[in-house]
């Protein structure tokens, strides 16, 4: 704002543009009427000339503090990312608790406490709560996300990493999160690598495809963990799903990390349910173990209140019984005399090229399932020698049942077979209904039109 000058010279003008009367400035010293203005100036908007064209491009960032790979023994400072416009400060105000919006762009390492993140309009600086502690290698992380004053998103993040002493860092940890439960990797994973033996925790998220890169980081041996973080508060609680795996000093590759939730109680049944004349699925209260087999004898089946055994054919995952089941059902309906009727002269379109396989086309082809572990189950099919009899009791008992983190125990659990529907007499079909009645008189057709008698015309008199 420019100040204008009235009066005589050296007078100064207030903000309206009027001079400070002789007896005002004589009174209030000059640093007093500073202050005076300094708020109303502070107030002032900083908003770009009305009529221009609107501004669709996100903030930009220009600059970091300190230098990436820096050496800073002492380092007292924040590090701070500089953008190329003020951005939004968000809608949660940064308190130190971890929900603020720009704390939860911020990921610092190594430590699991929340830092000290501020806005300075066209900045943001970050520094840890317990201050920088000396010989260690920080990395400053922040994630994509930082918007404008007109909610423009900017996609571009930027990793700030140095080191307060000690040796330069070096290793770069890589690997691939999946979630065991659908067998796809895990997009936005939270990685967790901790350096032995102090337990430094380096923190980094995967990609969209579950892939993760974390580095440069020092030397050493690490356990590097990853969590599928469902509240994404960027910490591994003891509820979420996660695997781990120890690499020592030299290996840089966790390979695939199968994440899933480690019980410590072992498996129960929830409910058993008839599926049809002899088979029942069997719903757990969480997955088994998919290295362990299990056997038909594992399984019994007894019919109550007797306890007489029933045969077990047997115990399978539903998945598995599905499709094994499926394919018999296939196999037999092509002995059916209709399955030969086949158009031998259609065309095969199993070989037509694929169209459209663009960046879409990858990412989906990237998230498909693996198959390089079974996959997880949480429902099992027992299938028996002999059907199911109406309205009985069956108690199941699975001996040793198994869960992932390897807890077993036996489970039990009641079927209910439900009793065969008797018929309804009433809803019996009707056996008058359907029929013509036989009293009701049958369509007469419609008269034909006939043409009016034409007139005759009197006989001429005869002469005698």
């Amino acid at each position: 704002m420019r100040v204008k000058a009235h009066g005589r010279r050296g007078a100064r003008a207030q903000e309206d543009g009027t001079p400070w009367p002789a007896q005002l400035r004589q009174l209030v010293p000059a640093p007093l009427r500073l202050c005076v203005l300094a708020p109303v100036l502070a107030c002032a908007r900083m908003e770009p000339p009305p009529g221009g064209p609107p501004d669709a491009v996100p903030p930009q960032l220009v600059a970091t503090v300190p230098d990436s790979m820096a050496q800073l023994p002492g380092y007292h400072g924040d590090v701070e990312f500089r953008f190329d416009e003020v951005i939004s400060e968000g809608s949660t105000a940064n308190t130190g608790t971890g929900t603020g919006d720009l704390e939860k762009l911020i990921l610092l390492s190594p430590t699991t406490r929340v830092p000290d993140v501020n806005w300075r309009r066209s900045r943001i600086t970050v520094r840890p709560g317990e201050g920088w502690k000396p010989d260690r290698v920080y990395r400053v992380e922040l994630l994509p996300g930082v918007t404008d004053l007109r909610r423009n998103r900017s996609d571009e993040g930027k990793v700030v990493t140095f080191s307060t002493g000690g040796p330069p860092p070096s290793t770069t940890l890589q690997g691939t999160v999946v979630d065991w439960t659908s067998a796809r990797p895990a997009a936005a994973a939270l990685v967790v690598a901790l350096l032995l033996p102090d337990s430094l925790p380096y923190r980094a998220l995967a990609d969209s495809s579950g892939h993760f890169t974390l580095g440069p980081l020092p030397a050493g041996d690490y356990v590097v963990s990853g969590v599928l973080d469902q509240n994404s508060n960027h910490v591994a609680d003891l509820r979420e799903a996660f695997d781990s795996v120890r690499l020592s000093r030299g290996r840089t590759n966790a390979g695939e990390l199968w994440a899933f939730v480690h019980d410590t109680t072992p498996p129960r049944i929830r409910t058993v349910t008839v599926q049809d004349s002899v088979s029942a699925m069997i719903e757990l209260s969480q997955p088994t173990d998919p290295r362990t087999h299990l056997a038909p004898s594992a399984a019994i089946v007894a019919l109550l209140p007797d306890s007489s055994r029933v045969p077990v054919v047997s115990l399978l995952p539903k998945s598995l019984d599905d499709s094994l089941h499926a394919a018999a059902a296939a196999k037999a309906d092509t002995l059916r005399p209709d399955s030969l009727r086949a158009d031998t002269l259609q065309a095969d379109t199993t070989l037509a090229p694929r169209r459209g396989v663009g960046v879409r086309g990858r990412a989906a082809e990237q998230n498909q399932p693996l198959t390089t572990r079974p996959p997880l189950a949480d429902r099992l099919v027992v299938r028996v020698g002999r059907p199911w009899t109406p309205g009985a009791h069956y108690a199941i008992t699975l001996r040793g049942l198994r869960n992932v983190t390897g807890v077993a125990a036996d489970a039990t659990g009641t079927l209910v077979v439900p009793e065969r529907q008797a018929p309804d007499s009433t809803a019996a079909a009707d056996s008058l209904h359907g029929r013509p009645d036989s009293v009701k008189s049958k369509a007469k057709p419609k008269p034909t039109p006939t043409s009016p008698p034409k007139s005759r015309k009197p006989a001429a008199p005869t002469s005698p």
